[in-house]
């Protein structure tokens, strides 16, 4: 699976579990961290939880295995790392706290259009 399947397979996965705010920045131009940046908010710790475990999930059935996990027993940002592709899942505060999206703005958006509901 390339990086860029598994960020889409990701960004799926936060989407079916209505994850809000969706965003896929290919990085790779701009940074030796990973090729794609997947950052999403849930509404609710629970939520947040229950997205990046919907993430591990289908990733791992596709045969992608997570690296390492940041901030599961977190309310607020989990950090799933699969070397060439990062997911984040944030609260709502967190997200705007970190911003991200600001931080990776050099980066390439990855149009979901018909990807994700």
């Amino acid at each position: 699976m390339t990086s860029y399947e598994t960020a889409v397979l990701a960004a799926k996965s936060i989407s079916n579990k209505i994850g809000l705010d969706i965003q896929v920045i290919e990085i790779s131009d701009i940074s030796v961290l990973a090729d794609y940046m997947v950052i999403a908010t849930g509404n609710s710790s629970t939520h947040v939880r229950a997205l990046a475990n919907e993430v591990e999930y289908q990733l791992d059935k596709a045969g992608v295995s997570v690296s390492h996990i940041e901030g599961h027993r977190s309310d607020t940002w989990i950090l799933l790392d699969y070397v060439d592709v990062i997911v984040n899942v944030f609260s709502e505060e967190a997200r705007e706290f970190y911003d991200l999206d600001r931080l990776w703005q050099d980066g390439k958006p990855v149009d979901l259009t018909g990807i994700i509901d």
